[in-house]
């Protein structure tokens, strides 16, 4: 059995990255026989960022009202985080980046079948190491780091390629309500935000016995 969820997120959400590990452990934990194909969509919580990104102290005063504001919310989410294996060094981030790129990368990781480790490569490098995940060369390295040709993603994000399938799946998205993100679809129920692992079990458990309920060509209620 192979279960299609799709991943609706932001790299430079910290709650999509704690929802990424609390989902991959719950998937680790799903009965032998069960697969799950993770699709994963764009979804940029600042579409009007400058491409070359801003400050990173200045946006968040600017977007919270106070510095020492941003700081109490990335504190929250450090704490909230514990036991995820997630080391938050957000005395690193020196700018707010446009994640535009990221995503377009994403599309390529999607054709190649590694877009799961090449989103977790992302996430670590902009919360963990403080990497500017809007620059080209550095998603080039995370890319040749997790499995994509080195030479094949900087010729693909040195075009336009993906960018037009970027923006057709946000405006689809925005379109049809979804104002935050993360959003993880099973196929059987729609899941916010970073929920427990426990909660992200459950709601694969149903998935998958949801998959099983449609046999035959016909699928049922019961």
């Amino acid at each position: 059995m192979e279960l299609n969820i799709s991943i609706t997120s932001d790299f430079i959400c910290p709650w999509c990255f704690v929802a990424e590990r609390r989902l991959a452990k719950a998937l680790a934990m799903l009965p032998e026989g069960v697969a799950v194909r993770a699709h994963w969509r764009p979804f940029e919580l600042n579409q009007d960022m400058p491409a070359q990104g801003m400050d990173r102290r200045t946006y968040r005063t600017m977007k919270f009202g106070s510095w020492e504001r941003s700081q109490a919310m990335d504190e929250h989410t450090v704490q909230a985080a514990q036991g995820e294996g997630i080391a938050f060094d957000y005395a690193a981030i020196v700018k707010t980046p446009n994640t535009f790129l990221a995503h377009r990368l994403m599309q390529l990781a999607e054709r190649e079948g590694v877009a799961t480790a090449v989103a977790g490569a992302v996430f670590a490098a902009y919360f963990e190491q403080g990497r500017d995940i809007g620059e080209a060369n550095v998603l080039v390295d995370i890319a040749a780091e997790n499995g994509l040709d080195r030479e094949a993603a900087a010729t693909f994000l040195g075009s336009d390629d993906g960018a037009r399938e970027v923006r057709a799946a946000q405006q689809a998205m925005r379109a049809s309500g979804v104002r935050s993100v993360p959003m993880i679809d099973t196929g059987a129920e729609v899941v916010s935000g970073a929920q427990t692992i426990e909660h992200f079990e459950r709601a694969l458990q149903r998935a998958a016995e949801s998959f099983n309920a449609c046999e035959d060509g016909m699928c049922s209620l019961d």
